[in-house]
């Protein structure tokens, strides 16, 4: 279940990278994700962050898994015996951490969630002190403690142990952070909400702050058991807030992932809004407002072509990066952007969080509403989606794609072929062995016809 990043070095194999490309994950109690190492994890945190003298404190927050329970305690138990305390949240979406290890000044925040996986899966991502996720160096040395054994003499005693204890507000306090991305001047009162909380870390919270903006909330997904968290509903299922937004006559609907960090947006009419839409209308209302940094939006290779061509038609700039929110962010940093984000519904906003943040999203897009007053179902015509053709071919072996000739060869006529207005991807799946094809272009016959062309040349030439 963990990422095969890192399984290559200088052409020869290794053992599995322990973070794959957001944390650990895998089977709640088979190796990685079993107590045993989620108590080294613990502790490898606890000695990583360790970088000042004085007490020091981790945050740990979860979603709502039924294994929940037993990583949270591992992981409490590892930090206390190196000596930190460890603030136990509880449930809780991942940007909370995020912002209440900023809030709380903790020298680290660790949530336990798989995202939009199982109820039987489960993981663990870490946020530094300034509410950022890691960098591969801070991950890859947090990852040699735990495999290499370094700090197992390493042992407090007597009032040198952290103490666990949790923190009772812990959900007022991120309530009152989300509710500060709606502006004062504006009110929810009639506004028709349904949103679906994939019965995961925000079904408590979520429905709370927008009955508290003046919305009529219609709130499913919020009855978890610990065993139902994206059951048939949330991000993965939006056609039951498609379904409910039709019935209800609502203004919007939201459908959220299992730790709240990503949104699926539904407009007036039913109609799915992805990330690509949901950034060009961000973008172009930040445009109008002056406050869109460097006038660039930061997207993935899998954005579609047509948030590029519309942030052109609004003279700004489209940069990608590689498929993740952590790349994502990393380049925001990097160029001092502050709108960001994935197809898949991921938005970072930094002016307001650290990293994704589902209900700022969709805070942030109800404001844009109100002040246009203009529905969404017209907004999001800023992004004109262009055919999309997305393969995978299931390889045998992982080749530098350019050394394999005939494959090369016909990904440039390809290329040539889409020109301007179309664009090719071919890349190496980050977990399974495949390779994704993805083409995109103006005319949907020519866009299937060359996906399919370079899925045989690969499959041909490299196919299992």
């Amino acid at each position: 279940m963990t990422s095969a990043k890192g399984t290559e070095k200088n052409g020869k194999a290794t053992r599995p990278r322990l973070f794959g490309t957001d944390g650990i994950r895998g089977v709640a109690n088979v190796e990685p994700m079993t107590v045993e190492t989620a108590l080294r994890v613990g502790r490898a945190l606890a000695h990583t962050f360790r970088a000042h003298p004085g007490r020091h404190k981790i945050l740990i927050g979860k979603d709502t898994r039924l294994s929940g329970y037993m990583l949270e305690t591992a992981l409490a138990s590892g930090i206390c015996s190196m000596g930190v305390d460890a603030l136990l949240v509880g449930p809780i979406p991942t940007p909370g951490i995020a912002f209440l290890t900023r809030s709380l000044r903790a020298d680290a925040g660790v949530v336990i969630s798989a995202s939009h996986n199982p109820f039987q899966d489960n993981g663990i991502k870490v946020f530094s002190r300034d509410g950022f996720k890691l960098p591969d160096e801070v991950e890859d040395e947090i990852e040699s403690l735990v495999v290499d054994q370094k700090i197992d003499h390493l042992r407090p005693t007597a009032t040198a142990i952290g103490k666990a204890h949790r923190v009772d507000d812990a959900l007022g306090r991120y309530n009152v952070f989300v509710k500060s991305a709606f502006p004062r001047q504006l009110t929810l009162e009639g506004v028709k909400v349904v949103i679906d909380c994939g019965n995961g870390a925000a079904y408590k919270l979520a429905p709370e702050v927008l009955a508290e903006l003046g919305a009529h909330v219609t709130a499913l997904g919020v009855e978890p058991n610990g065993e139902n968290i994206n059951q048939d509903c949330g991000a993965l299922h939006p056609q039951h807030v498609q379904r409910l937004v039709r019935e209800t006559g609502a203004q919007i609907g939201v459908a959220l992932d299992g730790d709240a960090d990503r949104a699926i947006l539904v407009d007036e009419t039913g109609e799915v809004v992805d990330g690509d839409a949901i950034m060009g209308i961000i973008a172009s209302e930040m445009l109008r407002n002056g406050t869109l940094q460097r006038d660039t939006v930061v997207g993935t290779v899998m954005s579609n072509l047509g948030l590029e061509v519309a942030l052109k038609k609004m003279s700004a700039h489209l940069v990608r990066t590689a498929v993740g929110d952590r790349y994502v962010v990393e380049e925001m940093l990097r160029g001092g952007y502050n709108l960001g984000g994935e197809q898949s519904g991921h938005i970072v906003l930094l002016d307001a969080n650290t990293t994704g943040d589902g209900m700022v999203t969709l805070l942030t897009l109800l404001a844009v509403v109100l002040q246009r007053q203009r529905p969404l179902s017209e907004l999001k015509k800023v992004v004109q989606r262009y055919p999309q053709q997305l393969i995978n071919v299931k390889v045998r072996e992982r080749r530098d794609l350019t050394t394999v000739e005939p494959v090369a060869k016909t990904m440039a006529r390809i290329q040539g072929t889409l020109g301007e207005r179309g664009r090719l991807l071919v890349r190496y799946s980050g977990t399974e062995p495949l390779v994704r094809v993805m083409v995109e272009g103006e005319d949907e016959t020519v866009v299937q016809t060359c996906a399919e062309e370079v899925a045989e040349t690969v499959r041909v030439h490299l196919g299992a």
